[in-house]
């Protein structure tokens, strides 16, 4: 059959999907100056495809330009077509960055970062995902046997991830119901939130070609796990050296990673709806979930907000090239572009105010009593995404961190996103998301 291949232009948006358009892989370079046309009332389709009150109606046109450097081709070698897309900015007709770009909003916090520290974002989002329907057996978990059966699955992902540019680290069969672990390797800049959306785009591709579905919804069953997605975080200093660890200050932390994290840990309440942003993320954002239910940083600790991580390095130059930490009240409901931005202005913020560094906890906090919590700095996270969206409006500090009216059509779109819930029960929500994600 005939065949003019074709390019999917795509912008990771608020609701964490990839939307966009295609046009012809002869015409990348055109389309890498000029664009695509694109529509603002977009940015209001929720993850149901339902149209949130939207302040544009019909009105506006806007475009789509694809960054040329984040092409990524994939050929499964199965007799089926090749997949090729790039992730790319939304701007106003005259160039300038559209004010609901989420990819333009993750650069804007990162020259904040480079502006008020001089510093660089190392990072990688690791992530883990379902198939579904869920079949595996118990005693799966963590198992050769529980790999084994996803093989050839595995294999076929981590060729592909290589294919398209990202950098495939390792494949685990995780704890819960057919629930699976992938990690990339660390990027700079943009770079590890472009390669966290194509990573589950190419997931979900690779999981079709072998006939099966995969989902990245943050849980499936209120009695069982959820999916995460963890960001790992470090810093460089303008000459590349690592500027994250100091072995004399608290758990290594240097005194910029120490306030950053602060930031961090003072906002979170009010940048969770960016973050965990489903209706259902907050049935995973509980304790004894290996998840985040305070505002707490861990040393080693897999159900703490933020963690310091483990090292296997034993020189000081290695030591400090592994050093990171780990934001953990995330998943991928998420725009990945969008929850790192929201992460970066937390930690600006706590590096402007001087912010000093936090204490680390190695305690179980669900056992304290709330007034002891209190005593200490620590709070129960919101509970539900309507607590979320609540605390996030009414910070004008973390809502004035974005650009001018995206607070009013972020909160609109999550108002339109519950609506479309509000008639079901708890395994219907879950089965959505399943559906979606």
């Amino acid at each position: 059959m005939i065949s003019d291949p074709l390019v999917f232009a795509a912008t990771s948006d608020i609701a964490g999907k990839m939307r966009g358009k295609a046009f012809p892989l002869s015409h990348v370079e055109k389309r890498s100056g000029r664009g695509v046309g694109w529509t603002p009332t977009n940015v209001q389709i929720t993850c149901f495809d339902a149209i949130a009150e939207s302040p544009f109606g019909a009105l506006g046109d806007l475009l789509l330009v694809p960054d040329a450097d984040t092409m990524a081709t994939v050929d499964f070698d199965d007799a089926g077509p090749v997949e090729r897309m790039a992730i790319g900015d939304i701007t106003n007709l005259d160039g300038a960055p559209w004010a609901c770009c989420t990819r333009s909003i993750l650069k804007q916090a990162l020259a904040r970062l480079k502006r008020v520290a001089g510093l660089e974002l190392i990072a990688a989002f690791e992530h883990e995902f379902q198939f579904r329907p869920t079949m595996t057996a118990p005693g799966q978990a963590y198992t050769l046997q529980g790999f084994t059966r996803r093989r050839a699955f595995a294999e076929a992902l981590m060729a592909a991830l290589a294919q398209a540019g990202l950098g495939p680290d390792t494949f685990m069969k995780e704890y819960g119901p057919d629930q699976y672990e992938i990690t990339v390797t660390p990027t700079r800049g943009v770079t590890p939130a472009d390669q966290a959306a194509l990573l589950r785009e190419i997931t979900r591709m690779t999981a079709a070609r072998v006939g099966e579905q995969a989902t990245f919804a943050p849980i499936l069953d209120p009695d069982n796990v959820g999916n995460g997605v963890h960001i790992h975080m470090s810093f460089v200093d303008e000459t590349g050296a690592p500027a994250t660890y100091d072995p004399d200050h608290p758990a290594g932390m240097s005194p910029v990673t120490g306030s950053f994290i602060a930031g961090v840990l003072k906002y979170l309440d009010s940048i969770l709806a960016l973050t965990a942003p489903s209706d259902v993320s907050y049935l995973r954002l509980t304790p004894h979930r290996w998840s985040a239910a305070y505002n707490n940083l861990g040393f080693r600790d897999r159900e703490a907000s933020l963690r310091i991580c483990p090292v296997t390095a034993t020189d000081p130059e290695s030591i400090a090239k592994q050093y990171n930490f780990e934001f953990r009240a995330g998943d991928a409901a998420a725009s990945p572009h969008l929850a790192l931005a929201a992460i970066v202005h937390a930690g600006c913020q706590g590096i402007e105010d001087a912010l000093p560094i936090p204490s680390v906890t190695e305690e179980d906090l669900s056992t304290l009593p709330p007034a002891e919590l209190e005593a200490r700095g620590y709070a129960r996270l919101p509970q539900t995404l309507a607590e979320a969206l609540e605390r996030f409006a009414a910070n004008a500090t973390v809502t004035g961190w974005f650009p001018e009216g995206f607070a009013e059509v972020y909160l609109a779109h999550k108002k339109g996103e519950l609506a479309w819930l509000r008639d079901m029960d708890t395994a219907a929500r879950c089965a959505a998301y399943g559906t979606t994600y």
